[in-house]
């Protein structure tokens, strides 16, 4: 598969009847979904997980989410949803890019990307990145 920047994180997805919508497509929201899930999935291997989150009470919330949708999938198909962390200041904000790709034809079906920025999850404010982040985070977003 080309993707978009090197060393992806992947996840295979297959759309299930209950992922499609009354265009007899994929829903919008499903693939939001498949975003989430495949960005918990890379923070965990890379080592922070929703219990480092509460015990650092630092998290990364997503500022802005962006998604072009380029072309449909459909129930049944075979997908591969690849994410990155591309870059961020090093103190308070990273990036996450997404691409999902078709097996039978290899065409990008969806584009994406999160702002994200580190905040105090006892407060909901910015705060800086503590070190274990640094540490997980930093050193794959390129």
């Amino acid at each position: 598969m080309t993707w978009d920047y090197p060393h992806p994180f992947l996840l295979t997805l297959v759309p299930k009847a209950e992922d499609i919508d009354g265009l007899n497509h994929t829903n919008n929201a499903v693939y939001v979904q498949w975003c989430e899930q495949i960005g918990w999935a890379h923070s965990q291997q890379l080592g922070l997980g929703i219990e480092d989150y509460r015990r650092l009470d630092r998290a990364m919330a997503i500022r802005r989410g962006e998604y072009d949708y380029l072309l449909p999938t459909f129930a049944g198909e075979q997908l591969t949803l690849a994410t990155w962390l591309v870059g961020g200041d090093g103190k308070l904000v990273m990036e996450r890019r997404f691409q999902l790709v078709r097996q039978s034809d290899q065409a990008t079906v969806l584009r994406g990307r999160w702002d994200l920025v580190c905040i105090e999850m006892s407060t909901g404010r910015a705060r800086r990145m503590p070190p274990e982040f640094l540490a997980a985070y930093q050193t794959t977003a390129k």
